[in-house]
């Protein structure tokens, strides 16, 4: 561990000292991605998102620090952000299950709707009470803040192996893959209606109704139009389907916003399309995105951090912790709270996680450079403040989410994992949870055949681990103490009616 350390320091000193010019600047990139894979075997102790740390990394690289490189390009970072963004929900879409979200489908949009309006107008009215802040700029600061970051939060979830109980996760991937557009469409939407002076209408609502729905339907459309191509065409170099598929994500966004639909959507509902139909080299597509996603975060970050000058955030520091400290207790929780306020089966404590995970990371600050670009009349202040509180909301929610978890009880036993001791990879299909359990002590199955446990019939039991062997069941096998099964269930809904049988109880 000190050695990866070292090994980190040592790459960003070189990129902070080194002359830039076009000779080196591959050289500078290559260190800084070598400097992130390193880094995430460090940062995933403290449960600080890897991509965070880059922020850091580009500051000091930055205009007041020790680097000197002087970037202030608002419009050159939103242009990369934007690509990054629409590269992030489209792999985003490619891994989300469909048979996973489908119950929590009308909880993760009440989320990414009502959650966010909600989470928006309390953060308004509240930054307009206590600032000089028109209402309108203030909505402005609470629509940027108001969408949640679906990276910052699994990479940690998985780095800290985190399994949550029923549909906590689903519900989490679904509002954090969709509330980006519509947090998106609230923001361009105030950022016009202050640069032009006009009084917000009925016909505005239909305005950003019609974005939201033209961008679900195009999205919806042209997924299954590039599913069926991809079946269809026959490319001679495999390499070369994902990069008609990089052109399809460009076209979607592009396309969709020419029809005045919101692209961020459109592109995210592609995906899920996709990602939920087999079509040819799909799992090696899936990896190549998956990647490209991180490249992009990171790209995203490090550019973030260029843009930011410390000595601008200085003056915020006391009004942003006081903005953050009324996000994550007060305008978050009512938003999740309120939203979910229409499903009787959710529980308060997993509301109260799931308000909880409303860490805010890059997309708010990619977000605030649109009013910056606009010359909005408080742009500047608003971008320093919007960094400032997305730092503060990864620190002290980030850090301290498995602990959360843990307190509120919505984390499945320590001794259930998700990856079995051999290498099983599952197919494409998206009707499948994989999970791998080791019995309790006190587990009714113990002493019993197979065909006895009145087992759910969507799992099975497809492998038995015991005494270091592997044991392939039967209906005649007899369940023994210390056992560790390997077992396969169509969705997370069946996965609970398992743990269940098994003794799991809470």
């Amino acid at each position: 561990m000190h050695r990866h350390r070292f090994f980190i320091l040592s790459l960003c000193v070189i990129v902070l000292y080194m002359t830039f010019t076009p000779e080196n600047i591959l050289l500078i990139g290559s260190i800084l991605l070598l400097a992130s894979v390193f880094t995430s075997k460090t940062s995933a102790r403290f449960g600080i998102p890897t991509l965070v740390l880059f922020i850091g990394v580009g500051m000091l690289a930055g205009s007041e620090g020790p680097g000197g490189i002087y970037f202030y390009d608002p419009k050159l970072a939103q242009t990369l952000g934007v690509i990054a963004l629409n590269f992030i929900l489209f792999s985003g879409g490619l891994d989300t299950k469909f048979e996973s979200i489908r119950p929590v489908l009308w909880r993760g949009i009440s989320l990414s709707t009502i959650g966010v309006l909600l989470t928006a107008a309390t953060v308004g009215i509240f930054v307009h009470l206590i600032t000089d802040f028109t209402l309108l700029e203030g909505l402005l600061l609470g629509a940027i803040v108001s969408s949640t970051d679906a990276a910052a939060v699994f990479s940690i979830l998985r780095s800290k192996n985190i399994g949550l109980k029923g549909y906590i996760r689903p519900t989490l991937e679904l509002e954090s893959g969709s509330n980006d557009p519509f947090a998106f469409g609230l923001t361009i939407t105030l950022t016009s209606l202050i640069v032009t002076g006009e009084t917000p209408g009925f016909g505005l609502i239909l305005h950003f109704l019609k974005e939201i729905f033209f961008g679900a339907v195009i999205g919806l459309l042209l997924g299954r139009i590039v599913l069926f191509i991809l079946n269809k065409v026959s490319l001679d170099i495999e390499g070369l389907y994902p990069v008609f598929l990089m052109a399809f994500v460009f076209f979607t966004f592009s396309f969709t916003g020419l029809l005045g639909g919101n692209g961020f959507l459109a592109v995210y509902i592609a995906g899920l399309v996709l990602g939920n139909k087999n079509f040819i080299h799909k799992k090696s597509i899936i990896r190549f995105y998956d990647g490209m996603a991180w490249l992009m975060q990171i790209i995203m970050f490090l550019t973030l951090g260029l843009l930011v000058f410390p000595s601008h955030i200085l003056p915020v520091i006391g009004l942003g912790v006081l903005i953050s400290l009324i996000l994550i207790f007060v305008a978050r929780p009512i938003g999740v709270l309120v939203s979910l306020s229409f499903f009787k089966r959710i529980q308060l404590r997993e509301k109260l996680f799931i308000s909880w995970v409303g860490l805010r990371g890059a997309v708010p600050i990619v977000f605030a450079t649109y009013p910056l670009i606009a010359n909005v009349g408080k742009s500047h202040i608003i971008f320093n403040l919007v960094f400032f509180i997305s730092t503060i909301s990864v620190l002290l929610q980030g850090t301290t989410l498995p602990i959360v978890a843990k307190w509120l009880r919505v984390i499945v036993p320590q001794k259930v994992k998700r990856k079995f001791a051999l290498d099983i990879e599952l197919s494409d299909s998206p009707d499948s949870e994989m999970i791998e359990i080791l019995l309790p002590d006190t587990s009714p199955a113990i002493g019993n055949s197979l065909v006895n446990l009145n087992f759910p019939k969507k799992a099975f039991i497809v492998m038995i681990q015991r005494d270091g062997k592997y044991i392939r069941p039967g209906g005649s096998t007899v369940i023994e103490q210390g056992d560790k099964l390997l077992v396969l269930a169509s969705n997370t809904e069946v996965v609970e009616d398992v743990f269940e049988n098994l003794g799991y109880i809470e």
